[in-house]
């Protein structure tokens, strides 16, 4: 995959912030490949990264207009072709993490090939994969799950990689999701591979390594979530986690999308997740509760995760506001 920089992240006219995750992921962990976002009129919420139109980027050196929205269904919205043509003339490649094929729509395919672009399509694999083999492999992997789908699960993964190698210990981030790969350029979108080869892909993209390496394997969905508890199962399965990380978001009344479908409780999905784990690894382990506080101030924050972690005997922190050092001192 060859994704070019800087990019022009794409938000549209999004008005819910965790639905330009992908943009926000890539201004976030890697502010240093993100020159501008483009805003449509209606557009409520931001990267934080400057503002800039189409061809104020490309003359600023914009290469890639990266589409940085991931809509429930992934699906490319027609009324955003034109604008995706402007940024074709304008000389820039095209990234997108939905679930609709940029090279499917012949418009796009044909323009492409007139002015020599890429259309990348990160969310769609182009490995052929086997079955998961359950087969003990060297190395060490840790999963991030969640109560929830969109609880901070990449984010967490980020942290923890970057707090193991300040410890000067190697690790590797393993991104599972369009948004995970922008930021690391490459990994695998696990959610669009087909079922039986779920657990295959996650083997293949955390493989055997040296014994104190440890893969920090990007978790997807939630096990309580009827729509995206089958994605969650295979990567347990795949990843053989040695630990696992729990994250959580708070102010939630119900599963996201799902008004009729309640939240499960920390302590279930701890127990859920260590059920499906110890399949494939009878040692796994929960080492640690990652809490998205982002709707409480900073004191409650602190007291929230102090509560949980006496409830569950489990350090507990934000990592964005508290970093994730307890967890990883738990976890070595």
């Amino acid at each position: 995959m060859n994704i070019n920089y800087p990019y022009l992240l794409f938000v549209g006219d999004a008005t819910d912030s965790l639905s330009i995750k992908m943009a926000r992921s890539a201004a976030d962990w890697s502010p240093e490949k993100c020159l501008a976002e483009y805003r449509l009129p209606g557009c409520s919420v931001t990267t934080g990264c400057p503002s800039m139109n189409i061809q104020e980027a490309a003359k600023a050196g914009a290469k890639s207009f990266v589409l940085g929205f991931a809509n429930s269904g992934g699906f490319l919205d027609s009324s955003w072709i034109p604008t995706i043509l402007e940024a074709m003339d304008a000389g820039m490649d095209i990234v997108s993490g939905l679930h609709d094929k940029l090279t499917d729509i012949p418009v796009l395919q044909q323009k492409a090939d007139e002015l020599n672009l890429q259309l990348i399509d990160i969310r769609h694999p182009v490995t052929r994969f086997r079955t998961g083999t359950g087969k003990k492999r060297l190395g060490n992997r840790l999963l991030t799950v969640g109560t929830d789908c969109s609880v901070g699960k990449m984010y967490t993964s980020l942290s923890l990689t970057k707090e193991i190698q300040g410890r000067q210990l190697p690790a590797t981030f393993r991104a599972t999701g369009q948004s995970g790969i922008l930021v690391s350029g490459t990994g695998v979108a696990i959610d669009c591979v087909i079922a039986d080869f779920i657990s295959g892909a996650a083997e293949t993209i955390s493989p055997e390594n040296s014994a104190d390496h440890w893969d920090i394997i990007e978790g997807q969905g939630s096990l309580s979530h009827p729509a995206f508890a089958g994605v969650s199962l295979g990567l347990l399965h795949g990843s053989q986690p040695d630990a696992l990380v729990v994250c959580h978001a708070l102010g939630r009344q119900h599963m996201r999308g799902l008004t009729h479908q309640a939240l499960p409780s920390i302590e279930q999905t701890i127990a859920l997740n260590l059920a499906a784990a110890q399949l494939t690894n009878p040692q796994a382990r929960v080492v640690g509760i990652a809490v998205n506080t982002s709707s409480v101030d900073a004191d409650s924050a602190l007291q929230i995760c102090k509560e949980i972690s006496q409830q569950t005997g489990l350090p507990c922190s934000d990592p964005i506001r508290h970093g994730v050092t307890s967890i990883v001192d738990n976890l070595l």
